[in-house]
């Protein structure tokens, strides 16, 4: 039975990624911070194992793979998913906002990458899957801090790709576009209808279109591609 480490798993894409890998007979251990709730009965849905931690804590980070490894065994695929969000004008961003934001969503991958590789090294074979954003290729107007992480995720993820090729680990990342989840239930009707309208597909993305592309980045269809970052976004970045 294959086995993978979500992290951010009790909402949105990372809820979806626990139900659709669970479904594809995967063993699934996943992360929470505060939705407690949601993990609990996502838990219970899935038979899935959840694991509270603060994926901007490496101390938590550190533990929360411990608990996964004895648990799934070994890790077969890593998933980076956990990240926060919040518009801002640049001279709005605080320096608390701005390390927060680099934290839990550029240094926790770093983090988890280097805990669960160690023993994906020793096995020669692994998959880490970076959940970026097309914010990160393009940038984004009153997301400066956001945007710079998601940039930097692709960048360690090309880094990491070249580095443990050599050992057979595959790192990938995925670009979400506009997806219908909490983090974008800020946006207005008239901003939904906007961003459809420039959208070539004409429609926002489902949780469901970024849990499978990564079901196949992490399936053996994928064994042979490494360093590449695909665009979910149905052409809203091309």
């Amino acid at each position: 039975m294959k086995t993978v480490l979500i992290n951010g798993g009790s909402r949105g894409i990372g809820a979806e990624l626990v139900r659709i890998f669970s479904a594809e007979g995967y063993k699934v251990a996943f992360t929470y911070n505060k939705s407690e709730n949601e993990a609990r009965e996502l838990a219970k849905e899935t038979g899935a194992l959840s694991i509270k931690a603060d994926s901007g804590e490496e101390n938590e980070i550190i533990f929360a793979v411990s608990q996964a490894l004895s648990y799934l065994g070994q890790i077969d695929c890593l998933i980076n998913n956990a990240a926060i969000s919040s518009f801002s004008l640049f001279s709005d961003i605080t320096a608390e906002l701005w390390n927060r934001t680099l934290a839990v969503n550029l240094s926790g991958p770093f983090v988890y990458s280097r805990e669960v590789s160690r023993d994906m090294i020793s096995r020669k074979s692994g998959k880490i899957i970076n959940i970026s954003s097309v914010w990160g290729l393009v940038g984004s107007s009153c997301e400066v801090h956001y945007s710079t992480t998601k940039a930097g995720l692709i960048g360690m993820t090309r880094a990491l790709a070249k580095e443990l090729g050599p050992s057979g680990i595959t790192v990938n990342a995925i670009a979400p576009g506009v997806i219908e989840t909490d983090m974008n239930s800020v946006l207005s009707d008239e901003d939904v209808l906007d961003l459809c309208e420039r959208t070539p597909l004409g429609r926002v993305g489902l949780p469901r279109d970024v849990a499978k592309c990564a079901l196949y980045l992490a399936s053996e269809g994928a064994d042979f591609i490494t360093g590449e970052v695909i665009n979910v976004s149905g052409g809203f970045v091309i």
